[in-house]
């Protein structure tokens, strides 16, 4: 009954789009947004029961809408809803180099969030460093009113 019910949500949806090229005319709105964010992964995923995804592809209309909103606003990911973006990975299935400067951006992203961290605790009162301590030769500092009462 929930693949009967998907698949006539579908259907209806390709009707109420017709031709247009979104759901409200030329321009997209927030249900646009909506029905693609639910589409899109249908269309793309491999699904282990590909009923309902059979469905909407028969469903010439919604998978043009698809296919229009990627290439409009995913241009990086190629305009077939159907096809993967190309990997950098090799054939040997080892990463290829995506960003020359990856790893260094990577630490200094890391030493950033460190610092912001370590800021933080010291602003807040988490961590506090306390001056004074150890003199020289191990000895610790006397203060004022030691100094009178030793004399």
């Amino acid at each position: 009954q929930l693949y009967r019910e998907a698949r006539e949500c579908l259907t209806l949806l390709s009707q109420r789009l017709g031709s247009q090229k979104f759901f409200f005319g030329d321009s997209p709105a927030s249900l646009d947004a909506f029905v693609f964010s639910r589409l899109a992964p249908l269309l793309k995923a491999k699904l282990p029961n590909g009923k309902l995804q059979q469905h909407l592809k028969s469903l010439q209309n919604l998978c043009n809408y698809c296919t229009s909103i990627l290439s409009l606003y995913f241009p990086w990911d190629g305009a077939d809803p159907l096809a993967g973006a190309p990997r950098a990975a090799g054939t040997d299935g080892s990463e290829g180099e995506e960003d020359p400067h990856k790893r260094r951006n990577q630490l200094l992203s890391v030493l950033v969030g460190l610092v912001a961290m370590l800021g933080y605790a010291l602003l807040s009162g988490i961590v506090s460093i306390q001056r004074g301590g150890v003199g020289p030769a191990g000895r610790r500092p006397i203060a004022m009113e030691e100094e009178e009462e030793e004399e």
